[in-house]
């Protein structure tokens, strides 16, 4: 696999290689050396147009607990500012025989086109609304490890689904291995037609969403990325769409809480509802830094 661009197109075996190197990755990262110098040699590079804090520290560690050489290009400190193009900055990395390029930007596509003109590998870490897949296979990763599998299994996903590229690939990570999605979120916020597939459902209300689900995702509401007037005000939002933990109560007794972060605390999800033992989002955090340590590892220590 030369590169990963987007969850659509992985088969369930290569999905199901990536969760099982993942568990030993996990070992790694629990261990008391954190270390382990298997890519020695290789290098990475993390090139990110937008802000991110999870996302590209949790690469930079992962590349550093194998033994990668890693850096970081800062769009807003780099020669992008002189004008220089993304293809020409990425040539400039891939000169370097970078074996690794991470690419975060604001339009999609862009990661497809960075992979059609440099030798480094592409790991896709967000490109507008289109995918993240390291991000769908960490939710997948958690789903897998606290519900033991997610076949059947209803995954509520509530908030702003339009402008999100995590919705997008979770939806072909979950659907891929079985569940059933269930979406919800403020009409302007909903999409028409790209995620409409078998076993995902478009909810007409937040009940219909969240009764008996077996594990439900809040949104961040992506203000970078609207335009106005999507819904009245924050406080409208929390009061109607947010997630507190009376709301939750519908979902199934033993049901997890989750959140790709950042979290607009008190308008997506309640302050109390976060901090509630059914919330999974630390361990998100955790297990997207062994995700992509299996992803390096696969990449380039042996195939996918």
């Amino acid at each position: 696999m030369k590169h990963l661009l987007q969850i659509k197109g992985l088969k369930k075996e290569e999905v199901n290689k990536i969760i099982d190197k993942t568990n030993e990755m996990k070992k790694i990262v629990l261990s008391d050396k954190k270390k382990d110098d298997r890519l020695e040699g290789k290098s990475m590079v993390t090139l990110f147009y937008e802000n991110s804090t999870r996302t590209m520290n949790s690469f930079t560690f992962a590349g550093e607990f194998l033994g990668m050489t890693v850096a970081s290009v800062n769009s807003s400190i780099s020669s992008v500012q002189k004008g220089e193009s993304l293809i020409d900055t990425a040539r400039t990395i891939d000169a370097y025989n970078t074996d690794v390029i991470v690419l975060r930007h604001f339009y999609s596509g862009t990661a497809k086109i960075l992979s059609e003109n440099v030798n480094a590998h592409i790991i896709n870490a967000g490109d507008g609304l289109h995918a993240h897949p390291t991000q769908a296979l960490l939710d997948l990763y958690t789903l897998i490890e606290e519900l033991g599998d997610v076949k059947n299994k209803k995954i509520a996903i509530i908030g702003d689904i339009l402008h999100s590229r995590v919705a997008r690939s979770n939806i072909e990570s979950l659907t891929l291995m079985g569940a059933k999605v269930y979406l919800f979120g403020p009409k302007t916020l909903m999409p028409t037609t790209d995620m409409q597939r078998e076993n995902v459902v478009f909810c007409d209300s937040l009940k219909e969403a969240l009764e008996d689900a077996d594990a439900v995702m809040g949104l961040r509401i992506q203000l970078e990325r609207q335009k106005g007037g999507m819904f009245p005000s924050l406080k409208e939002y929390a009061k109607i769409y947010g997630l507190n933990s009376e709301r939750m109560k519908l979902a199934k007794p033993n049901a997890i809480l989750m959140h790709p972060g950042p979290v607009n605390r008190g308008v997506e999800i309640s302050g109390e509802l976060m901090d509630s033992k059914c919330s999974v989002i630390e361990k998100q955090v955790l297990n997207g830094l062994c995700v992509r340590m299996a992803v390096l590892d696969l990449m380039l220590g042996e195939n996918l």
